[in-house]
Order: structure tokens, then C-alpha cells, then sequence
């Protein structure tokens, strides 16, 4: 049985990532982009990445910084991968000795090869919805699955809009080396609406679980 990896993206409290943890996750993200009520603070990012258990990676995401920006982060958080989800050069993106992953939007018209390619020595190429409200990911948005290419060269780490509903079906027909989370496990307000930066142990427990039911019950083709 295959086995799709988890990363729960948006930590910004020690209980919330462990809490990813003890669900299941194998991964939680920090936010260093100051454009979003998910950012981490430094310090605070040091302390999740303290606190998490071993076998589970700190990723740090990055929106478009400056190599000193980057740089500062990695002397004080103990990041395992870095995320890049702006327009950074792929020279960029390996510059720093860390293995990483860059987020690809997935949009009508764009040959997703073709943006990709330059990128052929990521870790893994995270799929997402374009940006949206001012956000370049996290937009809550799914896009049309089918416009990814069966064969592609590198992982894939599908993202944009998962939620315990439908995660199962993105899992079958996409079959992604991992998928990304940040919304859909967050707090919901009166209105429904999710709590940015405020993750929830029940929700993020439904989607690992239906994570793994999707993996279980996969054919071989």
C-alpha cells in the first residue's frame, strides 16, 4: 500500500504542531511572509521546531525574500526544507544548502511543464491555485486537478483547497507523492469560515484519517 505524506502548513503555536504530529502529519510548514495572520515569528518558529518529534520535518515558506532574509531564519530555526511560493529563480532556491520544494500555480492556458522545468532539481514541485485575494497561496481554492500531467518529473505535492471532503478524491486522481494543508484544518468561526493561523486537532485528525482510507482502498493500476 502506498502511503501519501501529510504537511500541515501554517503552524504558528507549539500545541498546534504537535498536535499535526501526534495526528500524523510528516510535516508541518511555517510561514515567513509577513502578508498573512499565518506568519511565524522567529522565535516563535524556533520553538515549534524544537518542539516537534523526530520524523517530522520543519518546513519554512518563503514569498519572494531576500537571501539575507532566508539566511537569518536558517541561523535561528533548525528548518529541514525550505518552500519558495513567489518568482524565485531556481539558482535562488538552491542556494541556500537545503533541499526544497517551489510551489507551481496550476492555471488555465500555462503549459505546467514549461513553468516547471527550470526547477528540475526541487524536492518536489507543490501544486496550488494561483494567487488569489492578494495571497500568492493558502487562498482556501482548489483548482481543476485535470490539468496536471499523469508523468511528471519530480514529486509532486498537491495543495489548494484539501479539506477532509475532498482529499480521498484528490488522492485517486492525482495520486501525489504528498499533499498540503493549511485552511482546511483550521478553526472554524461562527460564520464557518476557518481562523487563519489557528489549526484544529479534530479537523487536522479527519483529514489524516481520510488520507490514509484513500491510500487503503487505492488499486494498483
Amino acid at each position: 500500500m502506498r502511503r501519501t505524506r501529510i504537511k500541515i502548513c501554517g503552524i504558528t503555536r507549539v500545541e498546534h504542531a504537535l498536535d499535526a504530529a501526534r495526528g500524523g502529519a510528516d510535516a508541518i510548514g511555517m510561514v515567513f511572509w509577513s502578508g498573512t495572520p499565518r506568519a511565524a515569528a522567529v522565535e516563535r518558529a524556533r520553538e515549534i521546531a524544537a518542539a516537534i518529534p523526530p520524523f517530522v520535518t520543519a518546513v519554512g515558506l518563503f514569498v519572494d525574500p531576500s537571501a539575507g532574509e532566508v539566511r537569518a531564519v536558517l541561523e535561528a530555526v533548525p528548518l529541514a526544507m525550505l518552500q519558495f511560493h513567489g518568482s524565485e529563480s531556481a539558482a535562488f532556491c538552491r542556494s541556500f544548502g537545503r533541499p526544497y520544494l517551489k510551489a507551481i500555480a496550476v492555471e488555465a492556458g500555462v503549459d505546467l511543464l514549461e513553468s516547471a522545468s527550470p526547477y528540475g532539481d526541487a524536492a518536489g514541485w507543490l501544486l496550488d491555485h494561483p494567487p488569489a485575494g492578494g495571497l500568492p497561496g493558502g487562498t482556501g481554492q482548489s483548482f481543476d486537478w485535470g490539468r496536471i500531467p499523469r508523468a511528471l518529473p519530480v514529486p509532486i505535492v498537491l495543495s489548494g483547497g484539501l479539506t477532509s471532503d475532498n482529499v480521498g478524491e484528490a488522492i485517486r486522481r492525482v495520486r501525489p507523492w504528498a499533499v498540503d494543508v493549511s485552511s482546511g484544518v483550521e478553526t472554524l468561526d461562527a460564520g464557518g469560515s476557518p481562523i487563519k493561523g489557528v489549526k484544529d486537532a479534530a479537523r487536522i485528525a479527519a483529514f489524516v484519517a481520510r488520507v490514509r482510507e484513500a491510500d487503503a482502498n487505492e488499486r494498483p493500476s
